[in-house]
Protein backbone atom coordinates (compact mmCIF):
# COMPACT_ATOMS: atom_id res chain seq x y z
CA UNK A 1 0.00 0.00 0.00
CA UNK A 2 1.53 3.61 -0.57
CA UNK A 3 -0.41 6.34 0.93
CA UNK A 4 -1.45 8.56 -1.55
CA UNK A 5 -3.73 12.30 -1.85
CA UNK A 6 -6.01 13.18 -3.96
CA UNK A 7 -5.05 14.88 -6.77
CA UNK A 8 -6.03 19.02 -7.13
CA UNK A 9 -8.97 19.68 -8.98
CA UNK A 10 -10.31 23.29 -9.42
CA UNK A 11 -13.50 23.28 -9.01
CA UNK A 12 -16.58 23.24 -11.83
CA UNK A 13 -15.53 21.06 -14.26
CA UNK A 14 -17.97 18.76 -15.19
CA UNK A 15 -17.93 15.40 -14.67
CA UNK A 16 -16.51 13.00 -17.34
CA UNK A 17 -19.32 10.86 -18.83
CA UNK A 18 -18.89 6.77 -18.39
CA UNK A 19 -20.46 3.86 -18.69
CA UNK A 20 -19.75 0.84 -16.62
CA UNK A 21 -20.71 -2.43 -14.92
CA UNK A 22 -22.41 -2.61 -11.95
CA UNK A 23 -21.42 -5.18 -10.05
CA UNK A 24 -24.50 -5.31 -7.74
CA UNK A 25 -27.53 -5.76 -10.94
CA UNK A 26 -24.54 -7.04 -12.83
CA UNK A 27 -26.12 -4.29 -15.96
CA UNK A 28 -24.24 -1.19 -17.63
CA UNK A 29 -25.14 1.73 -16.00
CA UNK A 30 -24.17 5.32 -17.14
CA UNK A 31 -24.01 8.55 -15.55
CA UNK A 32 -27.06 10.22 -16.87
CA UNK A 33 -28.80 7.14 -15.92
CA UNK A 34 -27.72 7.79 -12.24
CA UNK A 35 -26.78 11.41 -11.75
CA UNK A 36 -29.25 13.82 -9.42
CA UNK A 37 -30.88 16.88 -10.41
CA UNK A 38 -29.89 18.37 -7.38
CA UNK A 39 -26.10 16.69 -6.50
CA UNK A 40 -24.44 13.82 -6.99
CA UNK A 41 -21.50 12.21 -5.41
CA UNK A 42 -19.04 9.97 -7.18
CA UNK A 43 -16.88 8.37 -4.74
CA UNK A 44 -13.38 6.04 -5.58
CA UNK A 45 -13.20 2.94 -3.29
CA UNK A 46 -12.57 -0.56 -3.20
CA UNK A 47 -12.94 -3.60 -0.91
CA UNK A 48 -9.18 -4.38 -0.05
CA UNK A 49 -7.86 -0.78 1.55
CA UNK A 50 -8.07 -0.42 5.02
CA UNK A 51 -8.83 2.96 4.61
CA UNK A 52 -11.98 2.18 2.59
CA UNK A 53 -12.12 -0.83 5.02
CA UNK A 54 -12.49 2.26 8.21
CA UNK A 55 -15.17 4.37 6.72
CA UNK A 56 -17.60 1.10 4.81
CA UNK A 57 -19.90 1.61 7.31
CA UNK A 58 -19.92 5.76 7.11
CA UNK A 59 -20.70 5.46 3.25
CA UNK A 60 -23.64 3.38 4.17
CA UNK A 61 -24.73 5.66 6.75
CA UNK A 62 -24.28 8.39 4.63
CA UNK A 63 -26.38 7.62 1.29
CA UNK A 64 -28.70 6.36 3.57
CA UNK A 65 -29.28 9.70 4.99
CA UNK A 66 -29.51 11.90 1.76
CA UNK A 67 -31.04 9.53 -1.29
CA UNK A 68 -34.30 10.36 0.73
CA UNK A 69 -33.45 14.22 0.32
CA UNK A 70 -32.45 13.65 -4.21
CA UNK A 71 -28.66 13.22 -3.69
CA UNK A 72 -27.52 10.40 -6.12
CA UNK A 73 -24.59 7.95 -5.18
CA UNK A 74 -22.12 6.33 -6.96
CA UNK A 75 -19.33 4.20 -6.14
CA UNK A 76 -16.28 2.94 -8.61
CA UNK A 77 -13.33 0.42 -8.09
CA UNK A 78 -10.37 1.36 -10.55
CA UNK A 79 -8.46 -1.36 -9.06
CA UNK A 80 -6.26 -3.88 -10.93
CA UNK A 81 -8.65 -6.78 -10.20
CA UNK A 82 -5.59 -9.34 -11.77
CA UNK A 83 -3.13 -8.07 -9.39
CA UNK A 84 -5.55 -7.24 -6.42
CA UNK A 85 -8.57 -9.91 -6.35
CA UNK A 86 -9.98 -8.79 -3.20
CA UNK A 87 -11.29 -5.79 -6.05
CA UNK A 88 -12.75 -8.24 -8.17
CA UNK A 89 -16.39 -7.36 -9.25
CA UNK A 90 -17.65 -10.45 -7.21
CA UNK A 91 -15.90 -9.16 -4.50
CA UNK A 92 -16.73 -5.80 -4.96
CA UNK A 93 -20.50 -7.53 -4.62
CA UNK A 94 -19.50 -9.02 -1.58
CA UNK A 95 -18.63 -6.03 -0.41
CA UNK A 96 -21.84 -4.01 -0.84
CA UNK A 97 -23.80 -6.64 0.51
CA UNK A 98 -21.70 -6.98 3.85
CA UNK A 99 -21.80 -3.44 4.33
CA UNK A 100 -25.78 -2.60 2.88
CA UNK A 101 -24.49 -0.23 0.07
CA UNK A 102 -27.90 0.91 -1.55
CA UNK A 103 -26.46 2.53 -4.22
CA UNK A 104 -24.75 1.40 -7.68
CA UNK A 105 -21.24 -0.17 -7.11
CA UNK A 106 -19.13 0.49 -10.39
CA UNK A 107 -16.52 -1.34 -11.59
CA UNK A 108 -13.98 0.37 -14.53
CA UNK A 109 -12.20 -2.23 -15.38
CA UNK A 110 -10.12 -0.35 -18.42
CA UNK A 111 -9.16 2.26 -15.79
CA UNK A 112 -10.09 5.25 -18.08
CA UNK A 113 -12.64 6.74 -15.66
CA UNK A 114 -10.63 6.93 -13.26
CA UNK A 115 -8.13 8.87 -15.65
CA UNK A 116 -10.36 11.05 -16.10
CA UNK A 117 -11.58 11.90 -13.15
CA UNK A 118 -7.80 11.93 -11.97
CA UNK A 119 -8.89 10.07 -9.11
CA UNK A 120 -5.72 9.08 -7.70
CA UNK A 121 -6.39 7.36 -4.04
CA UNK A 122 -9.31 4.91 -2.34
CA UNK A 123 -11.08 6.81 -0.71
CA UNK A 124 -11.56 9.94 -3.42
CA UNK A 125 -14.59 11.90 -3.23
CA UNK A 126 -16.44 14.09 -6.14
CA UNK A 127 -19.69 16.12 -5.69
CA UNK A 128 -21.37 17.50 -8.53
CA UNK A 129 -24.41 19.90 -8.84
CA UNK A 130 -27.13 19.32 -10.56
CA UNK A 131 -25.14 21.10 -13.87
CA UNK A 132 -22.81 18.01 -12.85
CA UNK A 133 -19.56 20.33 -12.18
CA UNK A 134 -17.72 19.71 -9.56
CA UNK A 135 -18.56 21.39 -6.42
CA UNK A 136 -16.28 18.85 -3.90
CA UNK A 137 -13.62 16.99 -4.10
CA UNK A 138 -11.81 15.68 -1.27
CA UNK A 139 -12.22 13.59 2.52
CA UNK A 140 -15.02 12.31 3.59
CA UNK A 141 -14.36 13.59 7.21
CA UNK A 142 -11.18 13.62 9.37
CA UNK A 143 -11.53 9.99 10.13
CA UNK A 144 -8.70 7.30 9.43
CA UNK A 145 -7.36 3.90 10.33
CA UNK A 146 -4.69 6.02 12.11
CA UNK A 147 -6.71 8.35 14.39
CA UNK A 148 -9.57 8.35 16.66
CA UNK A 149 -11.60 11.17 14.90
CA UNK A 150 -15.68 9.71 14.47
CA UNK A 151 -16.24 8.56 10.94
CA UNK A 152 -19.53 10.51 10.60
CA UNK A 153 -18.88 12.27 7.12
CA UNK A 154 -19.28 15.69 8.03
CA UNK A 155 -17.07 17.20 5.09
CA UNK A 156 -19.88 15.95 2.37
CA UNK A 157 -22.21 16.59 4.44
CA UNK A 158 -21.47 20.26 5.02
CA UNK A 159 -21.55 20.59 1.36
CA UNK A 160 -24.64 18.79 0.85
CA UNK A 161 -26.92 20.32 3.45
CA UNK A 162 -25.72 23.58 1.80
CA UNK A 163 -27.04 22.25 -1.45
CA UNK A 164 -29.59 21.00 -0.44
CA UNK A 165 -31.01 24.49 1.66
CA UNK A 166 -29.65 26.37 -1.11
CA UNK A 167 -27.30 28.25 0.46
CA UNK A 168 -23.96 29.37 -0.91
CA UNK A 169 -21.02 27.16 0.61
CA UNK A 170 -16.93 28.04 1.11
CA UNK A 171 -16.00 24.32 2.39
CA UNK A 172 -12.25 23.99 2.27
CA UNK A 173 -11.10 21.41 0.23
CA UNK A 174 -9.65 18.87 2.40
CA UNK A 175 -7.68 15.91 0.48
CA UNK A 176 -8.68 12.49 1.06
CA UNK A 177 -6.30 10.03 1.56
CA UNK A 178 -5.60 6.24 1.48
CA UNK A 179 -4.26 3.39 -0.86
CA UNK A 180 -3.51 4.27 -4.02
CA UNK A 181 -5.43 3.11 -6.97
CA UNK A 182 -3.38 -0.04 -8.12
CA UNK A 183 -2.79 0.88 -11.84
CA UNK A 184 -2.18 -2.29 -14.29
CA UNK A 185 1.01 -2.74 -15.22
CA UNK A 186 1.83 0.20 -18.47
CA UNK A 187 -1.26 2.05 -17.23
CA UNK A 188 -0.08 5.67 -16.48
CA UNK A 189 -2.63 7.25 -14.03
CA UNK A 190 -2.71 10.86 -15.63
Amino acid sequence: MVHTFSSNLPMGIKAPKFELLNVISDELNTLDQLQSELATVIMFICNHCPYVKHINKGIAKLANDYLSKGISFIAISSNDADAFPDDSPKALKEQAELNDFNFPYLYDETQQIAKAYKAACTPDFFVFDGDLKLIYHGQIDDSSPKNVEPNNGKDIRNILDAKIKGQPFTLKQIPSSGCNIKWKAGVSPF
